[in-house]
């Protein structure tokens, strides 16, 4: 693990928001946000995970961790939540992280399947950027937003076609908002992370691998490995900070040069059957039937 390459305090007085805070690599950049003195909001759809998760950091850590039970694919959701926030004063930042994934044959894609992506990651990314940036440009208070993106954007994404298609547009959605609320003092950047892995999001992309970087994942990364998580928190505190106040607009790849030795994505499913499909399928199904009882307990 490495550490943090900031002073402690770089954050501190800095109010960010981080959707799907309470697990993954929503947890990890809340948890340097925190440590480097920002006070963060967590938002997701399970506010029992949110609560533990912000007990925990501040235990930790100390500071303030609030979180925030929102759905972001409902629009009045969205606006209710963040009225609260406002409320209590304008947020510094925005991280667009909350997502959803898995892999399958597009052909064995329902409607319902490609929605359930498609409204989390493509609309609900939207809303979230597009309600906090108007109540920005309201209160003339200059902002940055920072979305979770995929090295996929730039050559598809095979057997990931839903999230391919969202995160697309999220990418095109940054570039274009970059200019247009530029004179706003509204930044928007990206970062598209390699296999840092997670157990949730290895469990429906990398079904039976392991989480360790010792398996088939990592053979056409040139540096051999996965990323560490102190890496990825490195470089979504870099663009969040002030100081880098002209970089807005870029998609940056953190990925030990996966895209550019071989493009980074599931190609290699190719060469899967129909029982190998069946198997992954039951493993995903798996997994998400674990997750539903989570959200029940």
């Amino acid at each position: 693990m490495k550490a943090l390459m900031f002073r402690p305090d770089l954050m501190a007085g800095k109010r960010i928001l981080v959707t799907g805070g309470g697990t993954g690599l929503g947890r990890e950049m809340t948890e340097a946000y925190l440590r480097l003195g920002a006070e963060v909001y967590i938002c997701g759809r399970r506010l029992p995970v949110l609560q533990e998760t912000a007990r925990e950091l501040m235990d930790t850590h100390g500071g303030t961790v609030h979180a925030k039970a929102c759905d972001i694919r409902v629009p009045e959701a969205v606006d209710d939540m963040l009225g609260e926030i406002f409320a209590e004063g304008a947020l510094d930042g925005l991280v667009n992280n909350a997502a959803g994934n898995f892999i399958s044959r597009t052909k064995d894609l329902s409607h319902r399947g490609f929605n359930a992506i498609a409204n989390i990651v493509f609309h609900g990314t939207f809303y979230m950027t597009h309600a906090v940036g108007t109540r920005w440009i309201d209160l003339g208070h200059a902002g940055n937003v920072i979305s979770i993106l995929t090295t996929w954007v730039r050559n598809g994404g095979p057997f990931t076609v839903p999230s391919a298609m969202s995160k697309a547009g999220i990418n095109i959605m940054t570039k274009s908002l970059a200019v247009e609320w530029a004179p706003y003092g509204i930044r928007l950047n990206a970062i598209a992370p390699g296999p840092f892995p997670t157990k949730g999001a290895w469990e429906r992309l990398s079904p039976g691998q392991a989480t360790d970087g010792s398996d088939t994942q990592t053979a056409g990364i040139p540096m051999g490995r996965v990323g560490d998580m102190d890496e990825l928190k490195n470089l979504a505190v870099f663009l969040m900070a002030d100081g880098v106040d002209y970089l807005t607009g870029e998609t940056i790849a953190i990925d030990g040069g996966g895209f550019l030795a071989g493009g980074g994505n599931f190609s290699r499913l190719a060469a899967l059957g129909d029982e190998d499909w069946a198997h992954i399928k039951e493993m995903i199904t798996s997994a998400n039937d674990r997750d539903k009882t989570k959200r029940s307990v």
